[in-house]
């Protein structure tokens, strides 16, 4: 049987889905190294095991194909098991409930566009075992009574249609309340806020670099600001957002990742924003909400473009596959 090379799609998501996983190994290495509670020890090793099997298996893809394996990020170059604990054993269950979201976002948007029967097989594996985690994690958070839920609202008395252009008021006029897909946005966008905000700030505190400790400071910023305008919108219709997280990061100042780990997973964080962001402004019907996104997706765009310059200064950066430039042939 003949076995068709790599696309340019199966490339770009299996080298992105690699470099991702190097990180989250490393990342939950150093987690399942000092965590106490068995639950959610249980939860972070199912999750470090998925994100080994994922790497491992990349790997034999791309040693079949001669394809050069990324170096990505490494437990001995990326990691300091000595330093003290920089989170509370509950944060764990957060963070992996906003990369589990990540993943799912690039997992499921590779199985439509790869079409190599091997790879689309491995995608719609993965996708299976993320979103079963995130099943898990569900639950884990619920018997803890840490589940951060979106607001209920009671269910319409009768079947509906909109009569006026007020529907789509925001600024001017009569405002209508919020439906139910803009409420679940917006209160997923201020969870993964709250999420990497308090990341960021664990991440300010050691950063060895003044620069870059500026520069992951000003993420803190960015994500309170976007808390906050996000908020907003739930509370003028008398909805609750999700609690900060920051009281989960502990005082350590001694770094547990590189600095070119935290400016990676910055750049990683960030640019999953702009997809959460714009995926709350499509399924939108107000204006002022869809100019809010606009503004959100802006400040994440420019910030997503100086950690890229961070990387690039710094020689951190590993260039993506990309097309032949034929003018360079001659």
């Amino acid at each position: 049987m003949t076995i068709n090379n790599l696309t340019s799609a199966e490339m770009g998501k299996l080298w992105t889905t690699y470099n991702g996983n190097t990180l989250g190994v490393c990342v939950l290495s150093y987690f399942m190294d000092n965590v106490q509670d068995k639950e959610i020890k249980k939860v972070v090793e199912l999750a470090l095991d998925l994100s080994k099997s994922y790497k491992r298996d990349i790997e034999k893809i791309f040693n079949k194909e001669s394809f050069p394996v990324p170096i990505g990020f490494t437990v001995d170059e990326d990691v300091n098991f000595e330093a003290p604990r920089l989170f509370d054993d509950e944060f764990y269950l957060y963070y992996l409930q906003y990369t589990v979201k990540a993943g799912l976002s690039l997992y499921s948007a590779a199985i439509p566009i790869v079409t190599r029967k091997d790879i689309r097989e491995f995608f719609v594996r993965v996708e299976h075992e993320t979103a079963k985690l995130a099943g898990i994690l569900h639950d884990v958070l619920k018997a803890k009574g840490l589940l951060m839920n979106s607001p209920t609202m009671p269910n319409p008395k009768k079947v509906e249609f909109v009569n006026n252009q007020s529907f789509l008021n925001g600024y001017f006029g009569d405002k209508r309340s919020l439906h139910g897909l803009e409420i679940a946005h917006l209160f997923d966008n201020i969870n993964n806020d709250v999420i990497s905000k308090a990341l960021v700030l664990a991440f300010s505190q050691g950063a060895q670099d003044q620069k870059i400790k500026k520069f992951l400071e000003r993420g803190v910023k960015i994500n309170q600001k976007h808390i906050e305008m996000l908020s907003k919108k739930l509370t003028d219709d008398n909805l609750p957002s999700p609690s900060l997280l920051d009281h989960l990061v502990t005082t350590s100042t001694t770094p547990p990742f590189s600095d070119k780990l935290m400016v990676a997973h910055k750049l990683d964080m960030f640019s999953m924003k702009i997809r959460a962001y714009a995926n709350g402004a499509s399924l939108n019907g107000r204006r002022d909400l869809g100019a809010l996104y606009s503004r959100c997706i802006l400040d994440v765009s420019l910030y997503v473009e100086d950690a890229a310059n961070i990387m690039i200064n710094q020689g951190w950066l590993e260039q993506p596959p990309i097309a032949v430039d034929r003018e360079k042939l001659h």
